[in-house]
């Protein structure tokens, strides 16, 4: 359900990555490497909030390049930072995002909330809220709609361990469906969510 090809992106003379390969109907993926190797911007690539120099991406079997509209229909971005609507309550995110994937914020997303801990913040705007209460609105939308691919940098950034733990269930629940790519330096999180922990040495060597 996440395929990229051939990816590259520099700035200026810098390399981050180049060449890279991936494909995967479903699961969850965990990209470990070091400080400063491009992980953010690989996601942000992945995403289409930043444009690749080369190569393609598909999300959900849809090319990102020529069809960008359904390729992100089908996407749950979580960036390491959710704050683009200062203003904005996170109730009103999740209701935003529902109507553009026609679904409405049901049980299931409520009960998320309410086992990450964020019940009680919903009705706060965004720049009220803390890093990880943040990042929790971001997750519990991606069980808004048919989406097929989660994309999130540093999820569990911020996050206690109560909701640490109901993360990891999540996302080894929607990785049996769909894809789960994401970044983390905890190897502890990564093992949780039942993840394939890879680096960017992987991503160079697979093939699509």
């Amino acid at each position: 359900m996440l395929r990229f090809d051939n990816l590259s992106k520099r700035y200026g003379d810098r390399v981050l990555f180049e060449g890279l390969h991936f494909d995967a109907p479903s699961g969850c993926v965990a990209l470990n490497d070091e400080s400063g190797s491009g992980k953010s911007t690989l996601l942000a690539v992945l995403a289409g909030a930043l444009a690749a120099d080369s190569g393609d991406v598909w999300l959900g079997g849809q090319p990102l390049r020529t069809a960008p509209a359904a390729a992100q229909a089908v996407l749950t971005y979580v960036p390491e930072d959710s704050m683009n609507w200062p203003d904005q309550t996170g109730r009103a995110y999740l209701q935003q995002v529902a109507a553009a994937r026609h679904a409405t914020v049901g049980d299931e997303v409520l009960a998320l909330a309410e086992r990450v801990g964020l019940a009680p913040h919903l009705d706060k705007r965004f720049e009220q809220m803390s890093y990880g209460t943040r990042k929790k609105v971001f997750l519990s939308s991606a069980l808004l709609g048919d989406t097929r691919v989660l994309i999130a940098d540093e999820p569990a950034g911020g996050l206690d361990a109560s909701a640490r733990a109901a993360l990891a269930e999540l996302f080894r629940t929607l990785g049996t469906t769909r894809t789960v790519f994401f970044t983390s330096y905890d190897e502890g999180f990564t093992q949780a969510c039942g993840a394939t922990s890879i680096a960017f040495a992987d991503l160079a060597q697979r093939r699509a």
